[in-house]
C-alpha cells in the first residue's frame, strides 16, 4: 500500500548509554509540551449518514479529554493482519463487467481497491465454480466431465471474474485471494449432483488434483492463490444451489492425506472449517488430526450462527494456527443504516479481530437493485455496493464504510495491538502498521454522544463521538523505522544494547544453522557486524557479516522468551524485522510475532542470550545502530 507516511522526523543513534539519550534530546528538537502535540488524523461515519468516512480536523496529543479512557499499548501484540474485503462472486463480477461502462467500472474499482482515492480492499474470497450467486443461474464446476480432471478449465471465470480480479490486483498489488468451493464436480459426489451430497472417498485424490489445477490456472493469469478452504459451509447441504456436506472426519482425511500433499509445493495455505461460529468443535477436531494439522494454516468462520468468541476458543485450542473471518452478508434484516453500521463494526470488525481474525471479508462485492443475480440462495442479501442495472448508478452501502474504516488504514502485515474495549460504551480495536504508525478504530456503542480519552505511551487526546458513530484515528508513534536518509544496505552496523553497550554477537563465531545470538563486548569482530537488506513492507533482514545467515525467531514462535538465532534466509516473516525509533534508540520488532529484541534477564553479562519479548520500552529492549567507518 502506498499512503503517505505520517512520520516527519528521523533519528539515528550512534552511541550508547547517556550519550544516546543526549543525542535523542537534540534530535527531537521540541520542548516536551510541543512533543505532546503530535497530530492525530480522524475519519468519521455517523449513524445518520451526515458523515461517511469523512476526514475531520486533526486533533493533537496533549489536547485533554474526559470520560472513559481507551489505552493503546502497541507493545502488546496479537495476530498479523492479512486484509479486508469481500467476494467477487460470479454475480458480482458479471455486474461490474457487464452493467457498467468502462468509466463507471474504473471509478468503482478505484474506490474499492485504491487506498488513496478509495478504501484499499486487500483480500477477496472467491468461489471455485458456481455458488448461490451465479449470473444466469448457471451451475458449473471447473470439470463437469466424468471421470478425471483432464478436462479442467477456468473458461467461465475468464469471462468476467478474472478480468475484474486482474484489475483489482493492478490497483492493489498486495491483494490476497482465498479460493473456496461450494461443491466438488457432480461425478465425484454421492448425489451425482452439484446440489447436496458428499464427496466419495474414492475421489479424494481427483479432488486434490482439482484444487492443484485451480491454483496453477489462476497463477498463470497473474493471480496467485494465497489460501484455499477445503469446503464452503461443510455442514450446510441444500438441493437449491451448489453445496456439499463434509464431516470433520472426511475433511481431516482429505486435507491430511490428499490436499495437503498436493499443494505442499505451491505456497498456498489450507484453511479448515469455513462455516459458522456455532460449531467450533468441528474446527478443533480437524486441527486435532495430526496429519491434517501438518498442512493447515488455521480455520475460518462465518457470522450466521453462534458467537464470535468461538474464534478464540479454537485459537486457544491451537494457538499456533491462524483464524480468518471469511463471510457475512449485508441484508434487509437490520432496519436502517445506523443499526447496520453498529452491528457490523461491533461484531465483525471489532469482534472478529479482537477474537484473533487475520481478515474480515464480507459476502458479495456487488449486487443489483433486486439483490441478485441469485442462483437459488438468499433473496434479500445486500452487496458492499449496489449496481442499478437500469441506470448504471452505484450505491455505496453501509458495508463499504464499515470495511473502509479499517481497510483504508490497516496495511497487510499490520499487527493487532492491545487497546481498551469498554463493552456497550466505547468499543475499539487497534493496530500497528509495518511502518510503525498506529490505527485505532472506535465505535460509540451507547445511546448518547460520548466524550472519551485515548492514551498511548504517556500521551493523550480527547474526542467526542455521536451515538452509533464510528471513528478511525491514525498517528505516528513518535519516530521512524529508518535512520536519516534510510538504512544503508551497503553499510555494516554494530547493533548495541542501550542497557549494556554490548553488541549483538553470533555465539562461538558459529556458521551453523540455528546458532544462538548473544550480547558481548564489542571487539569489532565480523560475528558482531550486521547488514540490513530491504525485505519489503517496511521490514528488513539483518544478516551476519561472518556467517551470511539472518536473525530469526525459530519455528515462527510467537512466545515471550523464544531465543533468537541465525538461519539461512527463506523469506519467512519470522526472519524479518521492523526498526522503530523509540526510547532514545531503536526497537527491533519481529514481523511475525510483533515482539522485540530483548536481552534476557536484563543481564549485563557477556554471553547473555537475546530473546523476543513484548515491548515494555525497557532499555534492554532498545538498541543503537552504528555504521563502521
Amino acid at each position: 500500500m502506498h499512503r503517505p507516511s505520517l512520520r516527519t522526523t528521523r533519528f539515528f543513534a550512534i552511541a550508547t548509554g547517556a550519550a544516546v539519550l543526549a543525542a535523542s534530546a537534540a534530535w527531537v528538537g521540541l520542548a516536551p509540551a510541543q512533543a505532546q502535540q503530535a497530530q492525530v488524523q480522524v475519519w468519521v461515519t455517523t449513524a445518520d449518514q451526515s458523515r461517511l468516512l469523512a476526514q475531520q480536523p486533526d486533533v493533537s496529543f496533549g489536547s485533554g479529554g474526559s470520560g472513559p479512557v481507551v489505552n493503546v499499548n502497541a507493545g502488546t501484540s496479537y495476530q498479523v493482519m492479512d486484509g479486508f474485503g469481500a467476494s467477487f462472486t460470479d454475480s458480482s463480477a458479471w455486474l461490474v463487467d457487464n452493467e457498467l461502462t468502462q468509466s463507471q467500472r474504473d471509478q468503482l474499482m478505484i474506490r474499492l481497491f485504491d487506498d488513496q482515492s478509495g478504501i484499499g480492499l486487500s483480500m477477496v474470497r472467491q468461489p471455485m465454480g458456481a455458488s448461490d450467486f451465479t449470473a444466469g443461474g448457471a451451475d458449473y464446476t471447473y470439470d463437469d466431465t466424468c471421470c478425471s480432471v483432464g478436462d479442467f478449465t477456468i473458461g467461465r471465470d475468464q469471462a468476467s471474474v478474472i478480468p475484474v480480479l486482474q484489475q483489482a490486483k493492478g490497483l492493489n498489488p498486495d491483494l490476497k485471494i482465498i479460493g473456496t468451493p461450494w461443491t466438488a464436480p457432480a461425478w465425484m459426489k454421492s448425489s451425482g449432483s452439484l446440489n447436496g451430497g458428499q464427496l466419495n472417498a474414492d475421489r479424494f485424490d481427483e479432488y486434490a488434483d482439482y484444487f492443484e489445477a485451480y491454483v496453477d490456472a489462476y497463477a498463470a493469469q497473474g493471480l496467485p492463490i494465497y489460501a484455499v478452504t477445503s469446503q464452503n459451509e461443510p455442514q450446510h447441504e441444500t438441493g437449491s444451489y451448489p453445496s456439499m456436506r463434509m464431516s470433520w472426519q472426511d475433511q481431516a482425511a482429505f486435507i491430511g492425506d490428499h490436499l495437503g500433499p498436493a499443494l505442499a509445493d505451491t505456497g498456498t495455505r489450507i484453511i479448515a472449517w469455513d462455516h459458522n461460529w456455532d460449531q467450533p468443535e468441528y474446527a478443533i477436531n480437524v486441527l486435532n488430526d495430526p496429519e491434517a494439522n501438518r498442512y493447515l494454516a488455521g480455520s475460518a468462520f462465518h457470522c450466521y450462527a453462534g458467537n464470535v468468541a468461538a474464534q478464540t476458543q479454537v485459537r486457544n485450542a491451537h494457538p499456533g494456527k491462524g483464524v480468518w473471518f471469511t463471510e457475512c452478508s449485508g441484508g434487509q434484516w437490520a432496519p436502517d443504516f445506523g443499526s447496520n453500521l453498529k452491528w457490523n463494526t461491533q461484531n465483525l470488525v471489532i469482534g472478529a479481530t479482537r477474537n484473533w481474525a487475520k481478515s474480515v471479508t464480507l459476502w458479495n462485492m456487488a449486487l443489483d437493485q433486486n439483490h441478485g443475480p441469485t442462483n437459488g440462495g438468499c433473496a434479500d442479501c445486500r452487496g458492499v455496493v449496489t449496481i442499478d442495472t437500469n441506470s448504471g448508478n452505484v450505491t455505496y452501502n453501509v458495508e463499504y464504510y464499515v470495511l473502509g474504516h479499517v481497510s483504508k488504514f490497516v496495511d497487510p502485515g499490520a499487527v493487532r495491538v492491545e487497546s481498551s474495549n469498554l463493552g456497550g460504551d466505547i468499543e475499539t480495536t487497534a493496530f500497528r502498521n509495518p511502518d510503525g504508525s498506529r490505527v485505532l478504530l472506535a465505535l460509540n456503542a451507547g445511546a448518547s454522544q460520548r466524550t472519551f480519552t485515548v492514551t498511548e505511551g504517556g500521551r493523550q487526546f480527547g474526542y467526542t463521538l455521536p451515538a452509533g458513530a464510528v471513528a478511525t484515528f491514525t498517528w505516528n508513534e513518535g519516530g521512524t523505522s529508518e535512520p536519516p536518509g534510510g538504512i544503508d544496505p551497503d553499510a555494516v552496523y554494530a547493533i548495541a544494547s542501550l542497557s549494556t553497550g554490548k553488541v549483538l554477537d553470533v555465539r562461538d563465531r558459529s556458521t551453523a544453522e540455528g546458532a544462538q545470538i548473544q550480547q558481548w563486548a564489542d571487539f569489532g569482530a565480523t560475528n558482531q557486524r550486521w547488514r540490513f537488506t530491504d525485505a519489503g513492507g517496511g521490514h528488513w533482514t539483518i544478516t551476519s557479516v561472518f556467517s551470511g545467515k539472518v536473525l530469526a525467531v525459530p519455528q515462527s514462535s510467537t512466545a515471550n522468551g523464544a531465543l533468537v538465532v541465525q538461519q539461512t534466509y527463506t523469506g519467512a516473516a519470522s526472519q524479518q524485522w521492523r526498526v522503530e525509533a523509540s526510547g532514545g534508540g531503536y526497537a527491533i520488532v519481529n514481523r511475525h510475532s510483533g515482539k522485540v529484541l530483548d536481552v534476557q534477564g536484563v543481564s549485563q553479562a557477556d554471553g547473555a542470550a537475546i530473546q523476543q519479548w513484548d515491548d515494555f520500552g525497557a532499555a534492554n529492549q532498545r538498541w543503537s545502530l552504528t555504521p563502521d567507518g
